[in-house]
């Protein structure tokens, strides 16, 4: 047995290891009783004795977001006396072993999959291929638009219009301009490409879809190294924000996950001592960050100054109405096409408190 740590917690998770992947349950009665279930665990179909089962396909497993959707879909499933399961790859992240996971979600017979998109193309050319009756909804992470018709709906954030709210941050806090540098995960990720998109479009104040790397509009250029891709955990994001400060090529940094800040303690112990030098000499650059939620050591992170400001993803609602769009589809109802959670942005309390840029608009009223 070995134990795998929840995301803000101290409680451990026993796992047991199945030809190399695992099943996770909850030891801890503050934590949902619900699995995690591993993509390549060979399993039979479901059978159903009046409860519905659901399941969100994650990009990894083990990763603090999904952990959270899943506490918010399980929350709201356990009420009405439903399960929602948690499935996808463990460890690294790849479309290959998230298209692996969903070809054996697809046989289990579920009443509903909620899939957060790595690779929109490979996965509707593999796995969605085989979708059949399955009723299929996207979280977090869409469809491209030429492979949108093989889901129901869409829970989450607007990512293009999230992306403009980090620019519109970066624009408070740098208004004359900079020179910027965008962590990401992958190229691939609709979310996230969406997400940079967003942020280009609004520093360069330009409508259409296609934003390219900027280059002094408006006073804002990137360095020609960023965007910077990493594997979406804490340490590649700590090593990527720590070899960016030692260069001095950006004094905006804008994360387009919450990689950085996962576990605010070892944020403060690697970065600390290099910001503080580099705010001695006065070069302290801007550090924006989306939050899974904000909770006391990342407000701590903000006061300190360690971070200029936060941007609230709202997972555990995104998980909560993934259960309720899947639940309405098993039940034969009308879903709307897309809902969209609220962001919220968080200032140091200095700056009179928390600031919240203009939401993006909701398609349709998140379900109660």
């Amino acid at each position: 047995m070995r134990s795998v740590e929840q995301a803000g917690s101290n409680e451990s998770t026993a796992v047991r290891t199945t030809r190399g992947f695992a099943v996770k349950r909850p030891r801890s009665p503050r934590l949902l009783s619900v699995a995690a279930l591993l993509c390549g665990l060979a399993l039979a179909p479901l059978g159903h004795t009046g409860s519905l089962q659901f399941a969100l396909l994650a990009k990894r497993v083990d990763h603090p977001f999904f952990i959270v959707a899943l506490e918010g879909c399980a929350e709201a499933a356990r009420v009405q006396g439903d399960t929602c399961l948690l499935l996808g790859p463990t460890g690294s992240r790849h479309f290959r072993r998230q298209n692996e996971a969903l070809e054996q979600a697809l046989e289990r017979g579920f009443d509903g999959i909620a899939l957060s998109v790595t690779h929109s193309q490979w996965l509707a050319e593999h796995a969605l291929q085989r979708l059949g009756q399955t009723p299929l909804i996207t979280f977090d992470s869409d469809l491209g638009p030429g492979e949108r018709h093989l889901r129901r709906g869409y829970v989450g954030l607007d990512n293009l219009a999230f992306g403009r709210q980090l620019g519109r941050l970066a624009q408070r806090l740098r208004p004359h301009g900079g020179r910027l540098c965008i962590l990401s995960a992958s190229p691939q990720d609709t979310n996230l490409r969406e997400r940079l998109q967003g942020i280009r479009q609004q520093l360069r104040a330009l409508e259409p879809a296609d934003a390219e790397r900027l280059d002094g509009e408006n006073g804002w250029s990137e360095w020609e190294r960023c965007p910077l891709y990493g594997s979406g955990d804490q340490q590649s994001a700590l090593f990527q924000l720590t070899t960016l400060l030692n260069s001095s090529q950006a004094d905006t940094i804008v994360s387009l996950g919450s990689w950085p800040v996962h576990r605010a303690d070892e944020f403060r112990r690697q970065l600390g001592p290099l910001l503080a030098g580099l705010d001695a000499r006065g070069a302290r650059p801007v550090i924006l960050l989306p939050t899974i939620e904000l909770d006391g050591a990342q407000r701590a992170l903000l006061d300190e100054g360690l971070v200029q400001a936060y941007l609230s993803m709202e997972v555990r609602e995104m998980g909560r109405q993934s259960y309720w769009m899947m639940k309405r589809l098993a039940q034969g109802l009308d879903v709307p096409e897309r809902i969209l959670v609220k962001p919220h942005a968080y200032l140091p309390k200095a700056a009179d408190g928390p600031a919240q840029p203009e939401p993006s608009a909701q398609d349709a009223q998140p379900s109660r």
